[in-house]
């Protein structure tokens, strides 16, 4: 029982997909298709992020962390942050382990929303793209435009939280991240 209620969205989804396949099953085939290959994506990004958090999480200290990222860290903080999401590569889904095992390292909450945000709007492939097929005043323009408001959302974010909101949050992450 506990199987079902912990996955229940993922059955709601099946449930629509086979009603959907029921009404429509003209668009069937490529339903189940798509189906297939978002699930054959994931998996083929989801064990390589996980064996570099495996890694990150014995290799580097909670103390380098907190040093760096933690609450004290400022704007050092906050700039790693966006270095770290804006190098990434895959899917912004990818990026939410990787802010599980920060928030259990002692990340302050501020840069891990930095470094969500960084990962979803200023990747530097999505941005070598953005110069070449749009030209460099839209791509510039836009991650000029992008920077201030991830750091207003990040300082938004953590100001919004009590403390105990950010330390339960935190412990989820913890327990999550193992």
């Amino acid at each position: 029982m506990e199987f079902l209620k912990r996955y229940r969205l993922l059955w709601i989804f099946a449930g629509f997909s086979v009603v959907a396949a029921v009404l429509r099953p003209d668009i069937a085939p490529r339903l189940w298709q798509n189906t297939a290959s978002n699930f054959l994506e994931m998996l083929a990004v989801i064990p390589p992020i996980f064996v570099l958090l495996g890694l990150l999480d014995v290799w580097v200290p909670k103390d380098t962390v907190m040093k760096w990222m933690g609450d004290t860290s400022g704007i050092i903080g906050v700039a790693l942050s966006i270095v770290l999401g804006a190098s990434s590569a895959g899917p912004l889904y990818g990026a939410f382990p990787f802010a599980a095992v920060m928030l259990k390292k002692g990340v302050r909450l501020r840069n891990v929303v930095v470094f969500l945000s960084a990962w979803a709007t200023l990747k530097v492939p999505m941005f070598l793209f953005e110069l070449s097929a749009l030209g460099p005043r839209f791509a510039v323009t836009r991650w000029l435009l992008n920077l201030p408001v991830i750091l207003l959302i990040g300082w938004v974010v953590e100001r919004s939280m009590t403390a105990e909101q950010s330390e339960s949050l935190r412990d989820q992450a913890t327990a999550l991240a193992g």
